[in-house]
């Protein structure tokens, strides 16, 4: 059994308990600390600063491990707000995979999204009024920098909003921006050994009687 947080972390905040800039003379930013009292947690995976959503945190090394590790493709999924209405033709280059700097992205779930009902972006998203905007779901199981912002600027539609709705089976439903909930996990046993199939030893045919 472990305890996990699920938090949906407020636009242009640090996915981290401090912010280091301040030792360099930056303002300060904020960070968890700002919104989650809870000692010994750490954050399983990371969410960027002008990111928005949720966000896992955990004591537990087991469960931090298999929520965050690359090995595991645990399948995360984004709300995104683009620039432009989105076309089948972007969709279907982001299900079978956009050619990024660092390599080909895998196969992803692509779909059109109607406008979700959101809080609203504290500011707000930029806005032209000569150019629509439009929203697509989007499922990936990798973890790359800034991914899914470079991914929609591949096909032409730049990232305006990004909300990260779903972790594995964990999702933000009944969250507000700030809030967090406490979970009990289940914790998977570690695997057995696998045990190979005991084979029939063949029968032992009797000797004949020597012939004195």
């Amino acid at each position: 059994m472990a305890e996990l947080i699920l938090f949906n972390k407020p636009f242009q905040v640090l996915c981290q308990f401090t912010d280091e800039a301040v030792s360099a003379g930056r303002k300060r930013r904020s960070t968890l600390a700002d919104w989650i009292s809870i000692p010994e947690v750490y954050p399983a995976g990371r969410l960027d600063y002008d990111s928005e959503g949720l966000l896992l945190l955990t004591s537990d090394g087991a469960l931090q491990h298999r929520i965050a590790s690359p090995a595991l493709k645990m399948p995360k999924t984004y709300w995104v707000q683009v620039e432009g209405e989105i076309t089948p033709g972007a969709i279907k280059e982001l299900s079978t995979g956009v050619k990024l700097k660092d390599g080909h992205t895998r196969p992803a779930q692509a779909r059109k999204l109607e406008d979700p009902e959101l809080w609203p972006r504290v500011p707000p998203v930029r806005r032209r009024e000569t150019v629509p905007t439009s929203w697509l779901e989007l499922t990936i199981t990798e973890g790359r920098n800034r991914q899914v912002r470079r991914m929609t600027a591949a096909v032409g539609f730049p990232t305006l909003r990004l909300i990260r709705y779903r972790i594995g089976d964990w999702t933000l439903h009944g969250l507000k921006p700030g809030k967090h909930r406490k979970l009990t996990v289940n914790l998977p046993t570690a695997a057995q050994p696998e045990k190979r199939p005991m084979r029939a030893r063949p029968a032992k045919v009797p000797q004949r009687a020597r012939r004195s």
